[in-house]
């Protein structure tokens, strides 16, 4: 006589304060939703005697097929159930935050309206300034990044009378199953999390460093979004110069060289509404755990340490010294790249010859023989931006150096230098058989007399008969095999001859 299926529409109603028959009213008594009644009320339960004219006889016995979709409260408050919790909770979900969650939408008899995964976007809104239906907004304080609630919403504290649309019927109790995936609030800045800090930490990075660092990059979700050990490579930049987005600029502050640290950035300091690429939302909180191996200043001079040094030392290394040193070479991170240990002899340079890095050089200055040094050495006084085989690009080096040996240098362009004055005779000293011509033999007997004597000594180098052989070259102007008379000119002759020229 009158199915609501009919019309379209759920009937609703109070139970037990007389707006419905009184054999209705005791018949839903006791109902749960979904389950299905079948209801036989006898007349003076129903309409009695009088029926309702065109529609229900006098005294007629009713029959009804009840199913109950829905059953809620004046008193009613929000029923929460937490599903699942991240172990780790700094910080939970409070009134004027930016939230990002998914959500499954039913009503109370599970019936879907909507939902944020059909969608393949998260529902981005602020908690707390009335644009979600009040108990959404009551329903996500307190959550955790990552948290899973069930919210059952009473219509008064959703869409009540009127309902929303044609999903939402009036008076319907809401049902949401919630994933909170992050949140932040406008004013937030930056959390840092220092999660391994080396002792001791001689310095710390600042604004106008150049870091060298690894990272992996997460959502709140735990989402990676990016790494730089997928690459094999670090992440090279300075800091505090704007090279990067504003979070990490300041979350790199203050950093130690093999420092672990983890830095969680809000929106407004990463990507904004817009977020980066396919892999960033809009709006997203980001997690680095970084890993700083080294960082310099491009101001940065070489830095010694001398851990052994011999008593009674008054002869220390000068430029244009023949050295010969151990070393041990290795990143900051402790990883070994170079050792003269594993060859058969010492290294051996000149230095001031632009043979070994502009760092190493300084680091053996001013040595004595048995000292032993650590040198830390920055990339613009090493191998710079680029790098060498098997160093990194803008690496900074470590060098455990022992001077094992030296010998006096001479002037950078000289070969040979007198300790006093040369004799004043010296073409015909040299000419030994004194038949007018020095051929390369005479020559080379004479300066090899001059260093045994100790009158001269040669450019230090591991062979002696190269360098001769070089002056004698350097003195034969024709290149016809001997030195005369006219041909044989001191250095120091031949370096006022250019001034002269110049002038």
């Amino acid at each position: 006589f009158a199915p609501s299926y009919d019309r379209g529409a759920t009937v609703a109603g109070v139970v037990g304060v007389g707006r419905l028959i009184t054999g209705m009213d005791r018949g839903l008594q006791g109902m749960c939703v979904n389950e299905r009644r079948h209801l036989i009320v006898p007349p003076h339960l129903g309409y009695g005697s009088i029926g309702v004219a065109g529609l229900i006889p006098p005294d007629a016995t009713l029959y009804f097929d009840v199913v109950l979709l829905d059953i809620w409260n004046k008193n009613d408050k929000l029923q929460i159930t937490t599903h699942s919790k991240p172990e780790r909770c700094n910080r939970t979900v409070e009134n004027s935050d930016f939230v990002r969650y998914h959500y499954n939408g039913t009503l109370l008899d599970g019936t879907p309206f909507d939902s944020s995964y059909s969608k393949d976007s998260t529902y981005d809104t602020y908690v707390g300034t009335g644009w979600l239906i009040k108990g959404m907004e009551q329903g996500l304080l307190g959550m955790c990044a990552g948290e899973k609630r069930s919210i059952i919403i009473p219509p008064f504290l959703a869409y009540g009378e009127k309902g929303y649309g044609t999903v939402i019927p009036p008076q319907a109790s809401l049902v949401f199953s919630v994933l909170l995936v992050d949140f932040h609030n406008p004013k937030d800045g930056i959390f840092v999390e220092h999660l391994e800090v080396p002792e001791p930490c001689k310095r710390r990075a600042v604004t106008g460093d150049f870091v060298r660092y690894h990272y992996n990059g997460t959502l709140m979700d735990g989402t990676l979004f990016d790494s730089s050990y997928s690459r094999n490579h670090t992440y090279d930049t300075y800091i505090g110069k704007g090279y990067i987005i504003p979070g990490m600029d300041q979350g790199l502050q203050g950093v130690c060289v093999g420092e672990r640290r983890r830095v969680v950035i809000p929106p407004h300091l990463a990507y904004g509404e817009n977020g980066a690429g396919d892999k960033i939302p809009g709006s997203a909180v980001l997690i680095f755990d970084v890993h700083v191996l080294d960082f310099h200043n491009p101001e940065d001079p070489v830095e010694i340490e001398t851990v052994y040094r011999p008593e009674g030392c008054n002869v220390t290394t000068r430029d244009r010294d023949f050295v010969r040193y151990h070393y041990n070479c290795s990143l900051l991170d402790g990883t070994k790249l170079f050792s003269s240990h594993d060859y058969e002899k010492p290294q051996e340079v000149t230095l001031g010859t632009s043979k070994v890095i502009e760092g190493l050089n300084t680091g053996l200055l001013n040595m004595c023989t048995g000292e032993k040094r650590v040198l830390i050495i920055p990339p613009h006084l090493g191998h710079g931006e680029s790098g060498a085989r098997g160093v990194p690009g803008s690496a900074v080096l470590r060098f455990e150096v022992e001077l094992v040996s030296m010998e006096e240098g001479v002037p950078e362009g000289y070969l040979f230098i007198w300790h006093g004055d040369p004799p004043e005779n010296l073409y015909e000293q040299m000419d030994l058989n004194k038949d007018g011509e020095i051929p390369p033999e005479e020559f080379s007997t004479f300066i090899k007399t001059q260093v045994a004597e100790g009158k001269g000594r040669l450019m230090p180098s591991s062979d002696p008969e190269k360098i001769i052989a070089d002056m004698f070259r350097n003195q034969d102007r024709n290149q016809d095999g001997k030195i005369t008379s006219e041909e044989l000119k001191l250095k120091t002759d031949e370096d006022q001859e250019k001034i002269h020229e110049e002038l």
